[in-house]
């Protein structure tokens, strides 16, 4: 029965919250701004309060489903691998969600609830800093997004060997793989963002230009 903890994380996920704000306030996101169905996107479509509300709602579609598996499972090996299973469940869910034709958002609020809920809560307070300010140097919420997404494994190489150790001791090689595989995602999610980055077309933040960014 605990292996349907990732089945119930991927069909949470897969809300899309961003879709369904936006059709309250009478638009489809999709139609809007960089047509992400994230919260960036809302924030800069559909307003501020509603935006910070997408951001909370998609990072609980993480948090809530990977919190529960680490209360269900045991600390061992097993319990180890359903949790970082149901954390990689929750992100494609909201990445590729089926309700709306397996496309979505780009996963970083998601992972960010489903990092609360599976690593210590420094390596996620880190990963926000490191957010936080090469969003403010570089002024691009995808280059943010993006340095966040390389520095997951990186963080989860040194927190694992703290956090979560499995009943024989050795540290916690399912956390890294989820890291490993999460980061990647994120960055893959990123690839048009890249390319205008690359081709210097990308938004700035506060620019007023059509465009995308995260989430």
């Amino acid at each position: 029965m605990i292996w349907l903890i990732p089945l119930c994380a991927f069909l949470l996920g897969s809300i899309p919250f961003g879709l369904l704000l936006g059709k309250l306030h009478g638009i489809d996101i999709r139609k809007h701004g960089s047509g992400n169905i994230g919260a960036t996107n809302v924030f800069r479509t559909v307003g501020k309060k509603t935006g910070i509300f997408c951001l909370i709602l998609d990072a609980l579609k993480g948090f809530i489903p990977v919190y529960a598996a680490v209360a269900l499972t045991p600390d061992q090996f097993t319990g180890q691998l359903i949790e970082v299973v149901t954390a990689l469940a929750s992100i494609l869910g909201h990445n590729y969600s089926p309700w709306i034709g397996f496309k979505g958002g780009k996963g970083i609020a998601t992972t960010a609830g489903a990092i609360g809920g599976i690593m210590p809560p420094v390596a996620l307070g880190l990963l926000i800093v490191i957010f936080i300010v090469v969003t403010k140097v570089t002024k691009y919420v995808s280059v943010g997004s993006i340095s966040t997404a390389i520095a997951l494994p990186i963080l989860t190489l040194w927190g694992s060997y703290h956090h979560g150790k499995i009943a024989d001791g050795t540290w916690n090689q399912p956390l890294f793989v989820f890291s490993l595989v999460a980061g990647t995602l994120a960055v893959w999610k990123h690839r048009s963002n890249i390319t205008r980055l690359r081709n210097g077309t990308e938004n700035k933040i506060g620019q007023k230009k059509e465009g995308g960014n995260h989430s």
